[in-house]
């Protein structure tokens, strides 16, 4: 996945509680979305796709209007926004934009 918002913070946790969603067994992608965002309706097809072909991977969509705690503390400044989480919910990959589905493939890599 190209990175629009440079490294991710390797101290940033995500938990359950906080996506209002269960953690995939292996990996999560999460996805802030909103309302009018062409590009985060194909992102949500692409990454429901790659989570429904991978065991153990949950795909999460946040509004980020709604959201606006989580988006200030990770610096969510556009949508689409998707991070990759490991098992344990620390943000191991970081990108904006419509991302491709080799890419989201090849980011999952580095959380499971």
């Amino acid at each position: 996945m190209r990175s629009g918002q440079g490294e991710p913070d390797r101290s940033a946790r995500l938990g359950a509680a906080e996506l209002d969603a269960a953690l995939g067994e292996r990996a999560t992608l999460v996805q802030f979305s909103s309302a009018f965002c062409q590009p985060c309706r194909a992102t949500r097809g692409i990454l429901a796709e790659v989570a429904g072909m991978v065991d153990g991977v949950a795909h999460v969509e946040i509004d980020a209007e709604a959201r606006l705690d989580l988006v200030r503390r990770l610096g969510v400044v556009r949508t689409p926004t998707v991070l990759v989480l490991d098992a344990d919910g620390r943000v191991v990959r970081r990108a904006t934009g419509q991302p491709r589905k080799a890419d989201v493939i090849a980011a999952l890599g580095a959380a499971v």
